[in-house]
């Protein structure tokens, strides 16, 4: 069970719920961004267990320009000496094919690291199952998917058929609103033994005074539920 997490209170209600994986974000609400190297250094020295940082320079889409993707690079970079174990990315071209040179890079300047490629293939616009095929050659070792839909739950057809022909050294792992209701039925359903989940929920404390960005109510955030990814563990370790 893989948690994504953007703040040390999250990280800890994660460990301490019994997650077994780290993907390490800041922004979620702009669907993930890459971490600082402070971040990962405080929780590196918090857990043991595998931490994947995410690298993404911005929100949006995953067509990146090459001073993107030099910055993206520069922050591999730092990453790989605070401790992370592996790398989530995903590059797509403006027609919405894989990136092959883009992500090459990454893979290569994350190496020894593994990467896993994110819901950037959720994006693609031809057959998935050759975007996974060539995923997997460019040296990706996992694809965290919603199977193409809006939810794990609902992707999930497209999920086994993409688990069902995996080798046996590339994951397919679900992701997007997969929660304790539903764990089972996708974990029975797809084939699959990794999940992703935020399993979060809003916390309310007293903030700023003033509007921050574009933050609606700066005394409202979310944070990782310890008690879901109980829940959600157990589910995935019950055989």
């Amino acid at each position: 069970m893989e948690i994504c997490i953007d703040s040390i209170e999250s990280a800890q209600n994660a460990v301490n719920g019994g997650a077994m994986r780290l993907e390490v974000c800041s922004g979620l609400s702009d669907g993930g961004l890459t971490p600082t190297p402070g971040f990962v250094k405080s929780l590196r020295k918090m857990t043991s267990i595998p931490l994947y940082a995410m690298l993404r320079i911005r929100g949006g889409n995953f067509v990146y320009t090459p001073e993107e993707v030099e910055a993206m690079l520069y922050d591999l970079e730092l990453l790989k000496t605070v401790g992370v174990d592996g790398f989530v990315f995903g590059a797509l071209t403006s027609d919405g094919k894989i990136d092959g040179e883009t992500n090459k890079k990454i893979i290569d300047t994350a190496s020894p690291l593994p990467v896993t490629f994110h819901r950037a293939f959720d994006e693609v616009n031809y057959n998935p199952q050759l975007a996974a095929r060539m995923i997997s050659q460019l040296g990706f070792k996992r694809i965290l998917t919603s199977g193409q839909k809006n939810s794990a739950e609902e992707g999930l057809d497209l999920i086994r058929s993409l688990a069902s022909v995996a080798s046996p050294d590339f994951t397919i792992v679900p992701g997007a609103g997969i929660t304790p209701d539903n764990i089972k039925k996708i974990k029975d359903e797809s084939m699959c033994n990794e999940f992703h989940a935020s399993a979060r929920k809003p916390k309310t404390e007293f903030g700023t005074k003033h509007k921050m960005g574009s933050e609606k109510d700066s005394n409202s955030f979310m944070v990782a539920d310890e008690e879901t990814v109980r829940q959600l563990v157990l589910v995935v370790n019950r055989a």
